[in-house]
Formats: structure tokens, sequence, C-alpha cells
């Protein structure tokens, strides 16, 4: 029987799509205030076209059980993104998806910086990591930061400029999925890649 295999590429701080470049590598760690960052990077600094966003948002949260917030602060991502790697590595993909749904749940509903020691704590605490071992891992901001760069060099050379990006390995062909999709779109890709392994 064939195995498939789904790999995702992903940004802490995207529900659905945003372009890589989201990843902020030249953002400042302190970031900015998140609210007005999207009133004018992502929405023509309309504060119309950003209510119609946040009722949006909220609307799709609340069916998901997703209490979306609009404060807080919007910053670079590297760090997140060097915690979950290294506990993908080395703790397994488990725990790395543990640590992505609290990044999430502090980003989106507590208005929590994306990527303060405070917020990776917490993340890879929620996860089951000793905090001990969590607080030296991230006090270390080198350590696996080269891996994690790489990474992104590696994704943007092959061609992905936007989360979340889906690939679905199938036997005959892969199928790819970008950006934000409804549900029929995944089921689709998901039912191709069966009756093309069978």
């Amino acid at each position: 029987m064939y195995e498939s295999v789904i790999e995702f590429t992903l940004d802490t701080i995207c529900p659905w799509y945003l372009p890589l470049p989201s990843l902020y590598p030249k953002a400042s760690q302190e970031g900015e205030d998140k609210y007005e960052w999207y009133r004018k990077s992502r929405h023509g600094d309309s504060e119309e076209k950003m209510k119609m966003y946040t009722t949006l948002m909220s609307a799709y949260g609340v069916a998901e059980g997703i209490d979306y917030k609009f404060g807080g602060t919007v910053a670079n991502t590297l760090q997140a993104h060097r915690v979950i790697q290294h506990y993908q590595e080395t703790k397994g993909a488990e725990t790395a998806d543990r640590i992505v749904n609290s990044l999430y749940k502090q980003y989106f509903e507590e208005e929590r910086h994306p990527s303060s020691p405070e917020t990776l704590l917490r993340a890879a605490t929620d996860a089951g990591v000793p905090e001990v071992d969590a607080k030296a891992f991230i006090a270390d901001e080198n350590e696996g930061m080269m891996d994690v760069k790489m990474l992104i060099q590696e994704q943007a050379g092959n061609g992905i400029d936007a989360v979340p990006y889906i690939v679905v390995a199938g036997r005959k062909r892969d199928m790819t999925l970008e950006g934000c999709r409804e549900v029929e779109a995944y089921e689709k890709a998901l039912k191709q890649v069966i009756k093309e392994s069978t």
C-alpha cells in the first residue's frame, strides 16, 4: 500500500495566506502594532477594508472555535521557526505540531508577541518540553538558526513564495495547494492522490 507524505510550509502569524517574506527576516524582533500593520500593508490603509477583514476573520474563527483578536504585535518570526524546527528534529512532528498550535493560539487569540522568549517558552512547555531544556535552547538564539535560514532559502528556491504551501506526495504526481483554499480543494487533492495510487 502506498503511503503519501504531506509537506506543509507555513508561518506562525498567517491564518491562511501571506507572501513568504511574511517571515519578516528584516523586521525587528520588537515588531509593530498588528492592527495598524494589517490595515496599512494588507488593506491599503483603509479602515473600511480592515473592518471587513476583522469581521470575516472573526466569523471564520467562530465557526472553528477560534476567538480571533487583532491587537498585539506583528514581528519577525525567525526565532519561532527555529524553535519549531529544533523540536521537530529532536522530539518529533507531534511535539512540533503542539508548539505550532500554542503559537497560533497565543498570537491570534491572546495577542501575544509571535516570537518573544516568553511566547516561545510557553509554546515549548505547552508541547511537553521540560522548561529548563526549553529555556536553554530559546536563550541561545543562534543554535539552529543557520539550518532554518537554509530551509527558508530552499523553499524560496523551490518557487514557494506564499504560505501555506502544501504538497501531497502522490505515486504518479504531487498535488500542490498554495494559499487559502476551501476544504473541498484539500479533499479533491487527497482523493486524486488516492485514485492515482491504487
